[in-house]
């Protein structure tokens, strides 16, 4: 029997039986045949909600002012803050030590923990230990405590949650009542229409599903979310001219990974490499290996740097991987290195032994078979920009290659903050994107370039036979003549 908990996330890898807290049971039970639905009365305490008069026009700055008023004036209780991601909580965690250390001993201690996934599971756990007496603790949380955990002790919550689980409480929501019921959705966007479809669509083909616009979805994902898997598909020889599955796409099914990565793991085969790449995927597949404790940053940077690679940041990782395997797989070679044993335990449990060789070079164009299409060059003004849409981005102060600067760069994503930063970067030589996807790049024309450029030049084949520039995605509009050219792919 396979049970799904937390069914309201409704993620995209989903088996069956379906249990949530906060699920359209209906909507569940007629998608699966009208199946029965089984209520289990629970508890909770009575919760006050207030929302605010107002707008706010900075949500991190509303949220800190709320939780210090909450611990200067409100009746003791402890605080459960939600905040978006790591940088947000980590900033938060230092405005309000910063705060409180203004304030001075006058006031009773605050006891700021944060919690989000990428923390060790040690330092996660202080959460559940009960304030010191007089004092009060605030967790800042992503959603991992909105419906994960039940943190004892919480009496105020700031913004979206769940308060009184274990006792009465309040729910500060920083937002008007009137855009809570009129403007905000019933439920969060399905996880199927707002993330890459690729796996997804490999997986269909795999099992003989090819009418995938016919496909009975029960929360259908954009047309264009579709065509863009598809493409990507076809780009890693995963889908033939016809969109039916090859029989590489039919290998790199039977991984339990994204397509790019398992084009990857099957070019490493063939390049001798597959040792190496295997570690490689395996650390990916984890949240950052590294730890970074805010009272020794400077330690752990200096620690950092000396796995550093001038290849980039994959062989960085391969190289923490390949220390800690040197080094028996020790849990304080972790701790006397700023890595994050559980981690690293987890990329052990996905990493299989291998013989390969060990040249970085093979490596590299291995990396380069599964993410050709996150190419970057660097701009003469400033940072990188993507082959494929020309779209600004810049190395992550975190990679191994910040102040490096190449010339040729593949990412494995990129991740928004106040820019556009390229995550886990790679160096790459051009010739290399040609060699290992010839129907996604081609060699410029020599007459139409310089002779320096000549050996670097590379251009995409996509949408060949369109007017200039048309191959990029930005240049894309979806229409329903846009849409009929791949529907093919789809049928």
């Amino acid at each position: 029997m396979t049970m799904l908990d937390e069914a309201h996330e409704w993620t995209i890898a989903t088996d069956l039986i379906v249990t949530s807290t906060t699920l359209d049971a209906e909507k569940f039970s007629k998608y699966f045949f009208g199946c029965p639905i089984f209520t289990i009365p629970g508890w909770t305490y009575p919760v006050e909600i207030r929302y605010t008069k107002e707008l706010e026009s900075d949500y991190l700055d509303a949220s800190l002012i709320t939780v210090m008023q909450i611990h200067l004036s409100a009746p003791p209780g402890d605080i459960l803050l939600f905040l978006t991601g790591q940088e947000e909580i980590n900033t938060a965690c230092k405005i309000l030590f910063e705060c409180m250390k203004a304030l001075g001993p006058k006031v009773s201690e605050l006891i700021i923990l944060p919690i989000y996934s990428a923390l060790p599971s040690e330092v996660q756990s202080c959460v559940f230990k009960p304030a010191t007496p007089g004092a009060c603790k605030v967790v800042i949380a992503t959603n991992v405590a909105e419906t994960s955990l039940t943190i004892p002790g919480i009496y105020y919550v700031v913004d979206p949650g769940h308060a009184g689980r274990t006792s009465p409480g309040k729910c500060y929501r920083l937002y008007t009542e009137a855009a809570y019921c009129n403007e905000m959705l019933p439920t969060s966007i399905p996880d199927i229409q707002r993330t890459n479809l690729a796996r997804t669509i490999l997986l269909l083909k795999a099992m003989g599903i090819n009418d995938l616009l016919s496909f009975d979805f029960m929360d259908p994902p954009p047309a264009p979310m579709m065509l863009t898997a598809l493409e990507l598909l076809y780009a890693l020889s995963a889908l033939d001219d016809k969109g039916l599955l090859t029989h590489l796409g039919c290998k790199m099914a039977d991984f339990p990974m994204e397509p790019p990565l398992a084009k990857m793991l099957i070019a490493s085969i063939e390049l001798g490499c597959s040792e190496e790449i295997l570690s490689i995927v395996a650390t990916l597949s984890v949240q950052t290996v590294f730890y970074w404790p805010k009272e020794k940053q400077t330690q752990a940077d200096s620690k950092k740097a000396k796995f550093h690679q001038p290849e980039g940041d994959h062989l960085t990782l391969l190289t923490v991987y390949n220390g800690w395997k040197a080094a028996n797989y020790l849990n304080l070679w972790c701790c006397e290195n700023f890595i994050q044993a559980q981690s690293m335990r987890r990329a052990q449990d996905i990493c299989k032994q291998l013989v390969a060789g060990r040249d970085y070079n093979h490596v590299r164009k291995a990396i380069c078979s599964g993410f050709f299409r996150n190419a970057t060059k660097k701009d003469p003004q400033e940072g990188y920009k993507t082959l494929v849409e020309g779209t600004p981005v810049y190395i992550h102060p975190s990679s191994a290659l910040f102040n490096w600067n190449p010339e040729w760069l593949i990412y494995n994503k990129l991740v928004l903050t106040t820019r556009e930063y390229c995550h886990n970067v790679t160096t790459v030589e051009p010739k290399c994107l040609v060699e290992v996807a010839p129907q996604f790049f081609k060699v410029a024309d020599a007459n139409k370039i310089s002779k320096r450029k000549k050996q670097e030049k590379i251009e995409p084949l996509y949408n060949k036979y369109g007017k200039p520039d048309e191959w990029q995605l930005s240049k894309v509009k979806w229409s329903a003549r846009s849409v009929s050219k791949f529907i093919h792919l789809c049928s």
